[in-house]
C-alpha cells in the first residue's frame, strides 16, 4: 500500500501568521488615518505621515498584505487537502511567500515616499509590479502544478474559485501595469486619456471582483461546510455561480466611471452588467448560509461559523448595494461621498475580514498542533467587538454619505449652491469620530486574536514538544 506523502503546511503557516501581523498593521494604519480625518492636526505637518500618502499605504495593506496572505495561506492548504497531493514545488512556494512579503515591505516604503503612479489598487511603481508578476505567475505554477497532480479525479469547486481568481488578477495586473519606464521610480502607461480610464477601472473592479470575492468564496466553499460538518447545499448551485460569477463580473468597471468622458455605451454596459451580477453574488449567499440548514444550533455552540455564517451576510448585503450604486441617477448622489466608503468597507471587513478570521480559526489549531484554540471565550468576544465595530464604521459612513450628497446637489431658487463645501465637511465631523471608534473596535479585535493564537501555539508546543511543526500527515487532516 502506497504511505502518502506529508503536506507542506510550513508555508501555510508562515502566510496564516504573515495574515495575523499584517492584519493589525493595515488595520492600526487605517484607524491612524481615520483619526486624521477627525483631527486633521495628526499629520503633523510631516509630508510622509500625510493622509494623502498613508491611505494608499493601508488600502493596500488590507487588501494585499492581510488579504492577499489569508488567501495564499488557504489556497495552499485547500488545494492540497482537497487534491490529496503536496504541493507541486517547494522552492516555489518558498519564493511566493518570501517575495510576496518583499513587495508589502517595498510598499510601506515607497508609498509614504510619494512614489505612486496613481492608480487606485495599483498604486506601486514599476520595478514592484515586475516583482508582482513574477510572484505571482509563481503561486499559478504551484497551485496548478498542484491540481496536476492530484490523486483524486474530481476538482473540488473551491479550487475553481481559486483557479479562477489566479489567472485572472494575473491577467488584470499585467495589463493594467503596462508601462514605459523612464526611470526606476517613474514611468508613462502606454495608455492615454479615457482609455487608460477605462483601463484602470477593468482592473480596478475585478481586484474586487477577483482578488476579494472570487479568492473568498473559494474559502467559503471549503471551510463552511468543513467547519459545520455538512456538505455544501447545493455543489450544483456552486457550479453555476462559479460560471456566472466569472462571466458577469469582467464586465462591470465602467460603473466607476459615470458621467465621466467614457463613452455613454459602456457607462450603460457597466451599470446592466452590476445589475446582473446581483445574481450569481445571492446565489453564492444563498448557497453558503443554507449549508447551515438542520444545523443552526452551531451558531449558539461555535464561534467561528459566527464569524463564516455572518460574512455571508455582509456579502449579501455589499453585493446588493454594490449594483444599486451602480444604477446612475443613484450614482450620481452617492459618488465621491462616504457612502462609497461604508459600502468598500462593508465589503472589506464584513465579508473579507471576516471570512479569513473564521479560516484561520478552523486551520489555526491544527497547523500548529493543537486540539483547538486556547480560548472559545476570546473568539466570541472577537466576533462581537468586530461585529459592532464593523456596524458603527458602516453605518457612520451611509449616514455621511447620504447626508454630503443631498448637501452637494442642493440649489438656491437662482441655481447658486445652498451649501458651501466646508460646511459640510463640518457636519460630516461627528460620523468621522465614530468612524474611528468602529475601525478602534475592529483592531481591539484582531489583537485579541493575535492575543488567542500566541496562546495557542505555546500551549500547544508545551503539552505536545515532540509534534513535528512542519507538516501533518494526510490523513490526520484531510
Amino acid at each position: 500500500m502506497h504511505t502518502p506523502d506529508v503536506y507542506n503546511d510550513k508555508v501555510v503557516r508562515q502566510f496564516m501568521i504573515a495574515t495575523l501581523v499584517w492584519g493589525v498593521v493595515g488595520m492600526a494604519l487605517g484607524v491612524f488615518i481615520a483619526a486624521q480625518l477627525t483631527w486633521p492636526s495628526l499629520n503633523f505637518d510631516v509630508a510622509w505621515l500625510s493622509y494623502g500618502r498613508l491611505r494608499p499605504l493601508h488600502t493596500n495593506a488590507v487588501i494585499f498584505a492581510f488579504g492577499g496572505c489569508a488567501l495564499f495561506a488557504t489556497a495552499y492548504h485547500v488545494v492540497q487537502r482537497t487534491c490529496h497531493a503536496r504541493l507541486f514545488s517547494d522552492r516555489l512556494a518558498a519564493f511566493t511567500f518570501w517575495g510576496w512579503q518583499a513587495v508589502i515591505v517595498l510598499a510601506a516604503i515607497t508609498l509614504p515616499l510619494g512614489l505612486t503612479q496613481g492608480k487606485e489598487y495599483a498604486e506601486l511603481i514599476w520595478p514592484i509590479d515586475v516583482l508582482i508578476a513574477l510572484v505571482w505567475v509563481a503561486y499559478a505554477v504551484v497551485f496548478f502544478g498542484t491540481i496536476a497532480r492530484r490523486r483524486v479525479k474530481h476538482i473540488y469547486v473551491a479550487n475553481w474559485f481559486y483557479g479562477g481568481f489566479i489567472l485572472t488578477v494575473a491577467v488584470l495586473h499585467i495589463v493594467n501595469s503596462l508601462a514605459i519606464p523612464v526611470s526606476w521610480t517613474k514611468s508613462y502607461p502606454i495608455y492615454s486619456g479615457a482609455v487608460d480610464a477605462m483601463v484602470q477601472w477593468w482592473y480596478g473592479h475585478n481586484a474586487v471582483g477577483f482578488f476579494l470575492t472570487a479568492g473568498f468564496l473559494g474559502m467559503m466553499y471549503y471551510y463552511v461546510p468543513k467547519q459545520i460538518g455538512r456538505p455544501i447545499y447545493s455543489y450544483r448551485l456552486s457550479v453555476v455561480h462559479f460560471w456566472a460569477l466569472i462571466s458577469v463580473y469582467m464586465w462591470a468597471g465602467p460603473h466607476h466611471l459615470h458621467y465621466t468622458a467614457l463613452p455613454d455605451w459602456a457607462q450603460s454596459l457597466g451599470m446592466v452588467f452590476s445589475l446582473i451580477l446581483l445574481a450569481p453574488s445571492w446565489g453564492g449567499m444563498i448557497n453558503g448560509i443554507m449549508t447551515l440548514s438542520g444545523a443552526w444550533h452551531k451558531l449558539r455552540d461555535d464561534p467561528i461559523v459566527k464569524f463564516l455564517i455572518v460574512s455571508l451576510s455582509f456579502y449579501g448585503m455589499a453585493t446588493f448595494e454594490g449594483p444599486m450604486m451602480s444604477i446612475k441617477t443613484v450614482n450620481a448622489l452617492s459618488h465621491y461621498t462616504d457612502w462609497t466608503i461604508g459600502h468598500v468597507h462593508a465589503g472589506a471587513l464584513g465579508w473579507v475580514a471576516f471570512i479569513s478570521i473564521g479560516a484561520i480559526y478552523a486551520m489555526y489549531p491544527r497547523l500548529v498542533g493543537a486540539e483547538k484554540m486556547y480560548s472559545i471565550k476570546a473568539i466570541d468576544l472577537h466576533f462581537w467587538i468586530s461585529t459592532l465595530g464593523v456596524v458603527l464604521y458602516i453605518a457612520a459612513m451611509w449616514i455621511a454619505g447620504v447626508m454630503q450628497g443631498l448637501m452637494w446637489r442642493a440649489t438656491n431658487t437662482d441655481g447658486t449652491l445652498t451649501y458651501a463645501f466646508i460646511e459640510s465637511v463640518r457636519q460630516t465631523w461627528p460620523y468621522y469620530a465614530t468612524r474611528m471608534v468602529g475601525g478602534v473596535l475592529f483592531l481591539a479585535g484582531m489583537l485579541v486574536m493575535v492575543w488567542n493564537c500566541r496562546k495557542t501555539w505555546t500551549t500547544a508546543r508545551e503539552t505536545q514538544p515532540a509534534l513535528p511543526v512542519a507538516a501533518v500527515p494526510m490523513a490526520v487532516a484531510a
